[in-house]
């Protein structure tokens, strides 16, 4: 997660955002009446591939954000706190993928620790029904840092048995539990859900549709490369993708080595019905031209 020049990350952003401990349904209704028991998702969109904007890439205030992606072309925004969708719905964007909790230690807390557990699944459980309520389809949550005396064997079952535990009851209410595979060399040092093979032995051992991996492009690319390959063989474990331009996280054009046209059009035959997650720092003068360009390279 690289900082642009005032230093914004994703575990920037999330530490700068005041702690909640639960989410009140109050602020969905609006949305949930203004489009009952649908996503916003329907909107009109170019290509094959339904794309989003990660939220903690720009600073413009959201209902901006909203306006002006909308206008570029994406579908969605990604990456949003339960009290934001309202507004992403009331823009006619879908929430392309929900916050369960805020917490500043998001992404080192993970389902490999049996410890975590009964806290992760509180949060999962209290936002499935607003996110139902609201047309989110897809949730975030996170593998962990590794800890001593966990092991990547027994890591692996404590993911499978905490992540089995909530899976009923997201496909009770047409949720995706989305877990992350994240770098562990450059930006996320002891995270252990770091290669593609940690999350699809989850996913097996999981066996359910409403468990899947979020694949990051940024991130994988860095730590195994062979990123198409990777996809085909891997598509039935994968229910989210994230972009982000290898070295640096900036853009996703030819200033960097992945060729995200060809990538888009891998996943688009592969009749991926997700969304791919634009989640990268812009270093041009204007961010929204970054983002243009990033849909028009992922049109297919």
């Amino acid at each position: 997660m690289s900082a642009d020049s005032r230093g914004i990350t994703r575990r920037t952003a999330l530490g700068q955002i005041a702690a909640a401990a639960a989410f009140g349904a109050a602020a969905l209704l609006p949305s949930a009446q203004a489009a009952p028991g649908k996503p916003a998702s329907e909107k009109a969109r170019p290509g094959r591939l339904k794309q989003s904007l990660s939220r903690w890439t720009s600073e413009a205030p959201l209902p901006e954000l909203c306006k002006r992606v909308k206008a570029i072309g994406f579908a969605g925004v990604d990456l949003l706190y339960a009290d934001e969708w309202a507004v992403v719905n009331d823009h006619g964007l879908a929430i392309s993928m929900g916050y369960p909790a805020r917490r500043d230690n998001f992404i080192a807390m993970g389902f490999n620790d049996p410890a975590n557990h009964a806290t992760l699944l509180k949060e999962l459980e209290a936002t499935i029904p607003l996110a139902k309520r609201a047309g989110v389809t897809n949730l975030i949550t996170m593998f962990g840092n590794r800890k001593a005396g966990i092991d990547e064997r027994k890591a692996i079952d404590n993911c499978v048995a905490g992540l089995s535990k909530i899976a009923p009851y997201a496909a009770e209410n047409g949720i995706t539990i989305c877990v992350e595979l994240l770098n562990s060399k450059v930006d996320h040092h002891g995270y252990q859900g770091d290669s593609t093979a940690f999350g699809a032995a989850v996913m097996k051992g999981i066996n359910s549709p409403n468990v899947k991996l979020l694949y990051d492009i940024y991130h994988m690319q860095i730590m195994e490369g062979d990123v198409i390959r990777t996809i085909r063989d891997n598509i039935q474990w994968i229910g989210h993708f994230h972009t982000g331009g290898v070295p640096g996280r900036h853009e996703i054009n030819d200033t960097q080595e992945l060729n995200y046209h060809a990538i888009a059009t891998a996943i688009a035959e592969l009749n991926f019905s997700g969304f791919i997650a634009h989640e990268f720092v812009p270093t041009q003068p204007d961010p929204f031209a970054s983002f243009a360009e990033a849909v028009k390279i992922c049109t297919v």
